[in-house]
């Protein structure tokens, strides 16, 4: 649905922004979740701009609200260029739809920890909605115990990658029994310089506001495409099989994180 030319590429600022927000809102509505802040939706300015992130809370099975686990996805894309709609099937309509369906899950069966779902706005201008995010959060950031964040996780090509165990060295062992179990091949990595698989996406995504401020995080996401940023990055192309094992495995690594939490001091990098 958020990768159809009817939603126009979302872009933020845009109608078709504004049908994705709608769309997401009655999905959410339907899971049953509630809103984070007094509002739903929250609005945020920058210098060149406004959008809108979506924040809704799964109330975890403890009565504390310490340790609170944020996942982020972000939901706008590039829109229409030069007449082509750039839908960003992959980058970032399947991090969305993972975070739907993990929604689902948490409300069906809680994790032990409070969870923040948020659908940020405006990544494609420079993160701006996770930014806005932190600069704001509907709860105390020294209650933030993790950010997990997917962006585009459905081409996987049989690989899925896990970021950040460099900077949090608990997370590793943890991210490492997952890979084991997975039920694709999922690797750790591109998260440090000089990395040998390459590029190193600390400061790539949504979780980066995150880590600024010292708060460990996973990023779950694939190496880039031939369609990436493309007017081809079609949900035609994604292999549902692919999509459904990432999805699985996210929502593995998801229990598993909330299973170890509180995490021990770990010095940040």
């Amino acid at each position: 649905m958020l990768a159809h030319d009817s939603m126009a590429g979302r872009a933020t600022g845009t109608p078709g922004s504004q049908r994705a927000q709608a769309f997401l809102l009655r999905s959410l509505e339907e899971v049953g979740l509630s809103p984070a802040y007094e509002s739903i939706l929250r609005s945020f300015e920058w210098q060149r701009g406004s959008g809108e992130n979506i924040v809704a809370i799964a109330p975890g099975r403890t009565e504390s609200d310490d340790h609170v686990i944020v996942l982020t996805a972000h939901y706008d894309h590039l829109g229409i260029r030069d007449g082509e709609v750039f839908n960003g099937a992959d980058d970032n309509a399947s991090g969305v739809a993972a975070l739907l369906e993990i929604g689902r899950q948490l409300a069906a069966a809680p994790l032990a920890h409070t969870t923040l779902i948020a659908f940020v706005d405006a990544e494609e201008a420079g993160l701006q909605g996770s930014r806005a995010f932190v600069a704001d959060p509907p709860i105390p950031l020294d209650r933030i115990a993790l950010n997990v964040n997917l962006d585009m996780v459905a081409r996987t090509d049989g690989v899925l990658w896990a970021g950040g165990a460099y900077h949090t060295s608990v997370l590793r062992p943890i991210l490492e029994k997952l890979a084991s179990e997975a039920p694709l091949t999922m690797r750790l990595g591109h998260d440090r310089p000089g990395a040998p698989e390459g590029d190193d996406w600390t400061d790539s995504s949504d979780h980066a506001p995150f880590h600024q401020v010292a708060i460990p995080y996973v990023y779950f996401g694939v190496e880039d495409h031939q369609d990436y940023h493309t007017a081809t990055d079609d949900f035609e192309r994604i292999d549902p099989g692919e999509f459904t094992a990432a999805v699985r495995t996210i929502l593995m690594g998801l229990r598993a994180l909330d299973a170890a939490l509180p995490f021990p001091e770990s010095p940040a990098r």
